[in-house]
């Protein structure tokens, strides 16, 4: 009885099918980045080039205005706004999170007793939803019996407006929340890469005579450049798409004090209507987040190439 011979695969064939899987592995990936990524990006960036309103009737007409929307963003004096709220509050966000982010990095990574249960905890910030941690601080904050009160007194400003009510008062409060929210990301990742910085020339530099801070400047710093401006840049990126503990702490108020780009695009969409300014707006958020990270990839190259030479 004759025996069904399976045919051997070639070496070519074989080679074929290798080269074949790593395209068939990412092409997951490939369709979830184009169906929840890229085309959402073109399809707003086609509405911002039309008239659409939100609430529009199936089927109406949709009217192509080119680049209207954008020319009037210019004398749009809410858009100006939102962008230098926008702007100053990434600032400070890259600052404050990123600079505690360190501090507390350098501090956690020194040996002491109970050094793991101060970095499990000092997680913990990170790890609460942002729900929950906009009704503790709206609690903390509040005029009538929050605790920040007892700060009061010293306070250089008038505090009796309400924290998250008055200005500059809201501006500030949003900055420290946001803070304190997103810094032990920060921290941790500093401190991974302080585990990689030279204990030779550590100690190379304690026995030379440097103090605390030379050894950060000569040794540290120069260790973790890269991780410290990687990190500016993704904070700097969080800050511009960052919504839902400003909208739930002010709102963007008082009198749009705290309304950032992404703030103004869900009022102009879904107060006002206005898809396609809307669109506008977010598309303008996108074109100034990917400037900010060209110029960092093509200055981190050119750092790169300056430091191999």
């Amino acid at each position: 009885m004759n025996k069904l011979v399976t045919p051997r695969r070639t070496p070519r064939q074989e080679t074929k099918n290798r080269n074949f899987l790593p395209y068939a592995l990412i092409l997951p990936i490939l369709l979830f980045s184009f169906g929840l990524v890229l085309y959402p990006i073109v399809q707003d960036v086609y509405i911002s080039l039309t008239d659409k309103k939100l609430g529009d009737e199936m089927g109406a007409k949709v009217n192509f205005v080119g680049l209207q929307n954008y020319s009037g963003l210019i004398h749009n004096d809410n858009f100006r706004n939102s962008l230098r709220v926008t702007l100053i509050y990434a600032v400070l966000f890259v600052i404050l999170s990123v600079g505690a982010g360190l501090v507390t990095a350098l501090l956690v990574n020194k040996k002491f007793r109970g050094r793991g249960g101060i970095r499990a905890l000092m997680t913990a910030p990170w790890a609460f939803p942002d729900i929950a941690s906009v009704i503790v601080f709206i609690w903390i904050l509040n005029t009538a019996f929050g605790v920040v009160n007892i700060l009061n007194p010293i306070m250089p400003i008038d505090p009796s407006g309400g924290w998250l009510t008055s200005s500059p008062l809201a501006f500030i409060s949003i900055n420290l929340i946001s803070m304190w929210k997103t810094f032990p990301f920060y921290s941790i990742v500093f401190l991974a890469a302080l585990q990689g910085v030279p204990e030779d020339l550590l100690e190379a530099a304690y026995v030379d005579g440097a103090n605390a801070f030379q050894r950060f400047k000569t040794v540290t710093l120069p260790s973790i450049r890269s991780t410290l401006y990687l990190l500016s840049l993704l904070a700097f990126i969080f800050a511009f798409r960052q919504f839902s503990m400003i909208y739930l702490t002010t709102g963007g108020g008082p009198e749009r004090d705290t309304e950032t780009l992404v703030l103004s695009v869900y009022n102009t969409a879904f107060k006002y209507f206005d898809y396609a300014l809307s669109s506008a707006i977010g598309v303008t958020g996108l074109v100034i987040t990917m400037f900010v990270a060209v110029s960092y990839l093509i200055l981190s190259r050119r750092a790169e190439i300056k430091d191999r030479r």
